[in-house]
Formats: structure tokens, C-alpha cells, sequence
């Protein structure tokens, strides 16, 4: 089959790359995928993944070990785990230490023509949501556990550093906490993409934000954390949403004097997230700026990785 591979010399499209073994998991055939700024950052050396590519998708189930799934255009969770252990019985299966994380580390990813995947892993997408919608459920579903994982209000005021894949996301999550919502980016040409009532605020006017209750880093820059610091208030939050190949020089002195709280903000649930799709109240579609077919995978990750793209689609 065909597949974007990341090898040592870099990404290849490699088209007689060996089909997914036979497995207990459901075999998924691609319809769409996503390219995330994670796979960019793998590329740069990242984890250090070498494999298939890619974990943002939606497919049709071919084989199952359940038969009622074939046939079901599905997406699923990246974080493939045991099940049985202590992380995992105690409801934190993302941070199960046995885990695969599906195109980052110990499985392979969804750059290609078929892939296999847990079937506990998957969810079906309702039928209204379409596929170029479907495909933003991983990302979506980042978004979503921000608003999980902390008690947002609508007193609150919330700063989104950087609106690029990611940050356009999670700035249409926060807008429907009620909260007021400043979107902060050098880009201004991406301020048209932004939610009714979602703020826009440039870069060069940043210190204006100051005093912020909560901050959502989604930069993908070593400088995010230093920015997001400067701009929360005392005992506010600082939510950090994005990872980067290169290690950021920060200081925790101003988290400890002003008692800050850092929260560390990765997967998300997927049913709230397609429940915010199927609704229409969140339609991520205009975010996708480029469609490439598979073949031409590796122009796609370097098109993903330069100034003038959102989200980048892959098509079989």
C-alpha cells in the first residue's frame, strides 16, 4: 500500500509499504486525514518517530472483531493502552505507561491507504457531520479538554496565544463558555476565521491583554510560555496546548511569587466534540486552506509547515 513514511533522510511516500498486519484491531481504511503542527514538529525530530505519519483522520471500518462496525465511517482516540493497569483502571488511559500513541510514538499512523486501531479507540461520526468536518475531531477534541480540565467562567477573561490549526479551535470552544475571548496573533490575516465575539488583538499590541485569568498557549514556539507568563494574572492559569522539537528558556520565578498555575493540556474527549459538530456550533471547515492526495504527501507537510497554510488535508 501506499504511505507517507519518516525515515532517517526524512519524510517519502512510499508506495509498496507493507499493509497493516492481521490483528484483533479493526482495519480502517482512510478517507481523510489531517496534518497536525505535531507532525511537523516529528519531522524536525520530535520524539523521534520513524513510521507512518499522521493521527488526525476519518476512514471506514473494513474488518472488525465486532462485525456491527464495518462499514462505519469512524474516527478514534491516538493513545493506544493496556487497559489493565493502575493508570488505566483509574479512568487516565491517555497516560497509560505501556500506551501507543498512534504516528508519534510505537504505532503506526494514518498517512496511508489502511491502518489498524483498537476498536475501544473508535467512535462512529454521525451522520449529519461530513468528512471534511469529521477530520478535525481529534484536534476538536484538544480543544474541548480545556474546558474539561478547567473551571472556566464567564467572568473570566481568556487569552488564546496564536490562532493557527489548533488555536482557531480552541478560541470556537472558548467562545461558548460565555467568557470574553481575546485571540492574539502576528497573522492578522487569519482574524477573518475567528467565531463571532471571539476578539482580535495583534501581536505588537500583546501587553494590552495583561491581567488575563486564564492563557492558552498554542503558539508551537519556545517563546509561548514566556508571553503567556508575562500576561496572566496572579493565581491565574496558564494552559499549555502545544509541544515543540526545541527546548524553551523560561524562568519559574513568576510562577511561584504570583502562585500561577501551569496545566499541561493534550487529548481531549471525542464525544462532546462530534456532539459540537453535529450541532453545527462548531464548523471547522474553513479552516482547511489546502487538499493534497496522498502521493503528493511530502509537498503537504512542507506546504503544512510554511506561513500561508491552516489545516492541510491528505486525501487517498
Amino acid at each position: 500500500m501506499r504511505a507517507l513514511v519518516l525515515e532517517d533522510s526524512g519524510p517519502s511516500l512510499i508506495r509498496d509499504y507493507p499493509d497493516p498486519p492481521s490483528t484483533e484491531e479493526a482495519l480502517i481504511r482512510l478517507l481523510v486525514a489531517g496534518i497536525c503542527a505535531t507532525d511537523i514538529e516529528l519531522v524536525r525530530g520530535y520524539m523521534h518517530h520513524r513510521g507512518v505519519l499522521g493521527h488526525e483522520w476519518v476512514g471506514v471500518v473494513e474488518e472488525a472483531p465486532d462485525r456491527s462496525w464495518i462499514g462505519r465511517r469512524v474516527v478514534g482516540s491516538i493513545n493506544c493502552s493496556c487497559g489493565t493497569c493502575p493508570t488505566c483502571r483509574g479512568g487516565r488511559p491517555s497516560h497509560c505507561p505501556s500506551r501507543s500513541v498512534m504516528g508519534i510514538m510505537g504505532r503506526e499512523g494514518a498517512f496511508s491507504e489502511h491502518f489498524r486501531m483498537p476498536v475501544a479507540n473508535l467512535r462512529a461520526v454521525p451522520e449529519e457531520v461530513d468528512d471534511r468536518a469529521a477530520v478535525f475531531a481529534e484536534p476538536l477534541a484538544a480543544a474541548c479538554e480545556i474546558v474539561e480540565a478547567n473551571h472556566i467562567r464567564p467572568t473570566d477573561r481568556v487569552v488564546v496565544l496564536g490562532i493557527g490549526r489548533l488555536g482557531q479551535l480552541c478560541a470556537r470552544v472558548l467562545a461558548l463558555t460565555g467568557s470574553r475571548v481575546q485571540a492574539l496573533s502576528r497573522n492578522s490575516s487569519r482574524f477573518d476565521l475567528l467565531p463571532p465575539g471571539v476578539e482580535s488583538v495583534h501581536a505588537g499590541d500583546a501587553d494590552t491583554l495583561a491581567g488575563a485569568d486564564i492563557v492558552v498557549d498554542c503558539t508551537g514556539s519556545t517563546d509561548g510560555i514566556a508571553l503567556a507568563t508575562r500576561l496572566v494574572r496572579p493565581r491565574g492559569t496558564i494552559v499549555l496546548k502545544t509541544t515543540t522539537h526545541d527546548a524553551a528558556a523560561v524562568t519559574s520565578v513568576p510562577w511561584v511569587v504570583d502562585e500561577i498555575t501551569l496545566v499541561g493540556s493534550r487529548c481531549g474527549p471525542f464525544e462532546p466534540a462530534l456532539r459540537l459538530l453535529a450541532a453545527g456550533l462548531v464548523d471547522p471547515r474553513p479552516l482547511a486552506t489546502h487538499i493534497f492526495p496522498l502521493d503528493e504527501g511530502v509537498r503537504a507537510l512542507d506546504v503544512a509547515a510554511g506561513p500561508d497554510a491552516l489545516k492541510v488535508l491528505i486525501t487517498p
